[in-house]
């Protein structure tokens, strides 16, 4: 009965406040000691001038940290401001600061000096025009050729495909015996070419005998036209000598039948 009396209480609103208000405590102290864990262990920074001429490595743990040890190596007597060397961020909230990569180039400020770019760095335009033109590699081959032996002919091949700059995958190619593949390949080849060769000398010779074959039955058949045609022409012969031969003959008695009636 008790227990039941106390999970009511707890549903009340000053028991649901009081319960918000502990885990946000709660987290709130564990934000802190997350923080705290994580900026206990120091960092490496290097810090600039702001014309660039002086550049030294400093350790810290923390944004204050940091300020109070520019101050003395540099002998500066007020710091204004801290920003990053590269595009001139202001590093000036400790949450800020923990993002921050080991070695990264810092500027310090002085009052009454502004950050300028580097003169040899290009303008910010560019910089953005060229991170806009920057393309993500879809697929990346790289062949490599090397040898394990001087002596080898070929030496061993090494494929390499990347996808998206994540994906490796390689394949080793040995090619130890490429020297005697390649003759056995030559031999080969000499082999087949001969072959084809000796083939292409006997289909010749065999369509060449085709063809004389051929010439052989049409000159058979042309010799009987010829002779049926000399035939038929000594018969044309034959028959006009017959015809002048009787118009001859008739000639002849018409004439001797003229002269026998002159003569009487």
């Amino acid at each position: 009965m008790d227990y039941a009396m106390k999970s009511l209480s707890l549903l009340t609103p000053s028991g649901l406040s009081k319960c918000v208000t502990a885990s946000v405590s709660a987290s709130s102290s564990m934000t802190q000691k997350l923080l705290s864990g994580r900026a206990s262990r120091p960092k490496p920074f290097r810090v600039t001038n702001v014309d660039r001429s002086v550049k030294k490595g400093i350790m810290a743990d923390a944004l204050e940290d940091l300020m109070n040890k520019v101050s003395d190596s540099m002998s500066l007597d007020c710091v204004s401001a801290l920003v990053l060397d590269e595009d001139g961020t202001g590093v000036d909230t400790e949450e800020f600061f923990q993002t921050l990569p080991e070695n990264a180039v810092l500027m310090v400020l002085e009052k009454g000096q502004k950050w300028r770019p580097h003169p040899n760095s290009p303008p910010r335009d560019q910089l953005s025009e060229c991170k806009q033109k920057q393309r993500t590699d879809v697929a990346k081959l790289t062949f490599d050729l090397y040898k394990n032996n001087p002596k080898d002919f070929i030496g061993c091949l090494n494929v390499k495909a990347t996808l998206y700059g994540a994906y490796t995958v390689s394949y080793d190619l040995r090619c130890y015996a490429a020297k005697s593949v390649l003759k056995e390949v030559l031999r080969w080849t000499t082999f087949s070419m001969q072959a084809t060769g000796h083939i292409l000398l006997g289909s010749s010779c065999y369509i060449e005998q085709l063809l004389e074959e051929e010439e052989r039955a049409e000159k058979s058949l042309a010799l009987p036209q010829e002779s049926r045609i000399r035939q038929l022409q000594s018969m044309l012969l034959g028959k006009i000598s017959g015809v002048f031969a009787i118009i001859l003959r008739k000639a002849v008695m018409k004439a001797g039948r003229i002269l026998t009636k002159l003569a009487l």
